[in-house]
């Protein structure tokens, strides 16, 4: 059983994801556009779980089924969709997970929201801290309830959301 654990910021994080990008990299070859670090390890001063979120950006989201074999080489479990139409979703550490992957073809809308989201944690710390305070204390409340943990945040991360997609619409870098 995987424990809900939420750290302060550390800076290593952005190492962590341009090594990881760089393997991927390799993997997805001439399918890949791009590789964002997208989740609460990339925003700097944001309280995380310590998982990078690594969000690759592909022209033929078909052909990624293609490198299962090559993710699992890297320590990565493939997981399809894993309920989201149009995802293709690899988890690494099993259950000391330590790296997602979010696989998008591009002009998908998911792509969007996530970089909208992280961009405008990134802009607004104190929305941010808000944000971090409350994973801590849902952590420390249910070390053990990964969905509670999830449920508990939703409300306020749904909020941001709708903020940053209305920022990013009204043209914010």
């Amino acid at each position: 059983m995987r424990k809900v654990e939420v750290h302060p910021y550390d800076p290593r994080w952005q190492a962590l994801f341009a090594a990881e990008a760089e393997l991927l990299r390799q993997v997805f070859q001439d399918n890949l556009i791009q590789i964002h670090h997208i989740g609460s390890t990339a925003v700097p001063g944001l309280k995380a779980k310590p998982i990078i979120d690594l969000l690759p950006v592909v022209r033929d989201i078909g052909r990624v089924d293609e490198t299962n074999e090559q993710m699992r080489s890297l320590g990565y479990l493939p997981k399809g969709e894993f309920g989201l139409p149009g995802r293709r979703y690899f988890a690494k550490g099993g259950d000391e997970r330590t790296h997602h992957v979010h696989v998008y073809e591009q002009d998908h809308p998911a792509i969007r929201r996530h970089l909208a989201f992280r961009d405008y944690l990134r802009a607004h710390p104190d929305c941010a801290r808000l944000y971090g305070e409350l994973k801590e204390q849902l952590a420390e409340r249910f070390p053990y309830d990964a969905a509670s943990y999830v449920a508990g945040k939703h409300e306020l991360a749904w909020s941001l959301e709708q903020k940053a997609l209305a920022w990013k619409a009204r043209g914010a870098n």
